[in-house]
């Protein structure tokens, strides 16, 4: 009898870590990227820690990105994948600070495998989510801008911007994604809804992060964050 054939090798996953001095948590996450998963790519987005060398010896493939920005790191990995022998067809992201729960990749992997998604995010649910894991001004920032977003894109099913997500490689470099810095998540759902991608929402659980946050623990991250989010979303609806 024909031996079943596993996801990593009908569908080719590769999950993308932009990752800032995140040296505490991210041996850990990457250890706990389940089997579905073909490759995990750490980017070192201008670290001054031992960021790279815990990931790489996590087992990860490390990229070094030397301009601050999560988008910059994302592009780069993005770019990485586009010119592998073998590029992936779908690609997973999510942070280095392990806030999110990699074992929920395969939830977040199953609507895009029986093609009901092109893009599926990880929804960070108050009922889901660690007591203190989100700022006040991280869950009104997402409440308004996804309102925002469906006032533009009455069809939108999102809640939430959370990092954690799972988007078909063709799709994504289709989306000719622009933005360098805080703006990344709210631009790739705008641009998913513009292009009519078939988007989906999924519940995901989510705990305090390891370590001190880069954009929602300082006053400095938040506003530059908010600021940028609300560019893109008022670009979209003028």
């Amino acid at each position: 009898m024909q031996k079943e054939k596993t996801v990593s090798e009908l569908h080719h996953v590769n999950v993308i870590i932009p990752a800032f001095n995140e040296e505490q948590a991210i041996a850990k996450v990457v250890q706990e990227i389940p089997d579905e998963v073909n490759e995990v790519i750490v980017v070192n987005n201008a670290s001054t820690d031992t960021t790279s060398q815990k990931a790489e010896s996590a087992g990860a493939t490390v990229l070094n990105e030397f301009k601050p920005g999560y988008g910059y790191a994302c592009l780069k990995a993005i770019d990485y994948c586009n010119h592998k022998e073998q590029p992936p067809q779908i690609i997973v992201f999510m942070d280095g600070d392990h806030s999110d729960y990699p074992e929920e990749i395969k939830k977040l992997l199953k609507p895009v495998l029986n093609d009901e998604a092109d893009l599926v995010i990880g929804a960070r649910t108050k009922n889901l989510r660690e007591k203190g894991s989100m700022t006040f001004p991280q869950v009104f920032g997402n409440t308004l801008a996804t309102r925002l977003m469906k006032i533009i894109f009455p069809q939108s099913p999102f809640t939430d911007l959370g990092p954690f997500r799972v988007i078909k490689l063709s799709e994504l470099n289709a989306l000719n994604m622009q933005d360098k810095t805080y703006g990344w998540t709210v631009e790739m759902q705008l641009k998913a809804l513009k292009n009519k991608l078939k988007c989906k929402e999924i519940p995901v659980h989510y705990r305090n992060r390891i370590g001190v946050s880069k954009v929602s623990g300082t006053l400095k991250g938040t506003i530059f964050a908010g600021v940028k989010i609300l560019m893109w979303i008022f670009k979209y609806a003028f």
